[in-house]
């Protein structure tokens, strides 16, 4: 499994949200974007981690990033997911998992000392020129959200 790095371009995608709208990542060329892959939505972790980065939309967005979070539900979970939890930031779906294959977000990852195929929790941020500026693999769900505003120099 290949796994990104820090100056690698960001690899391009194309999918549908919540909505079943298609969102690219060069759409927003130009700006900064935080994309996480996180493994279910509704689940704990993933409720809790969807709700760190709701609460802290703001303050990224007011530092200039946008934020993308893609798991393999298909969009009427992420809709239903996003209804729950109020979300304010596009889901999107990769049932395929095609993207979470090129951006090294899948594959064996330890699970109660079991190891098993699945999502990586990941985050990326990517530059306004579509390179990889921080690649983050194995996050923990709760926690990470405020980490990463401290390491993007946005928390007080």
């Amino acid at each position: 499994m290949q796994r990104l790095s820090p100056g690698d371009p960001a690899p391009d995608f194309t999918l549908p949200d919540s909505e079943g709208k298609k969102v690219s990542l060069s759409d927003y060329r130009g700006q900064r974007v935080v994309v996480y892959f996180y493994p279910a939505a509704g689940t704990p972790g993933c409720t809790k981690q969807a709700c760190d980065f709701r609460d802290n939309l703001a303050e990224l967005n007011g530092a200039g990033y946008q934020v993308l979070g893609i798991s393999p539900d298909k969009p009427e979970k992420l809709a239903k997911f996003v209804e729950a939890e109020q979300l304010t930031f596009p889901l999107l779906s990769d049932p395929e998992k095609t993207v979470l294959n090129e951006w090294g977000a899948f594959g064996e990852k330890k699970n109660y000392g079991r190891i098993i195929q699945g999502v990586i929790r990941s985050t990326f941020v990517v530059d306004a020129e579509g390179k990889i500026e921080k690649a983050l693999y194995n996050v923990r769900a709760t926690g990470h959200v405020a980490k990463l505003l401290k390491d993007l120099e946005i928390a007080g």
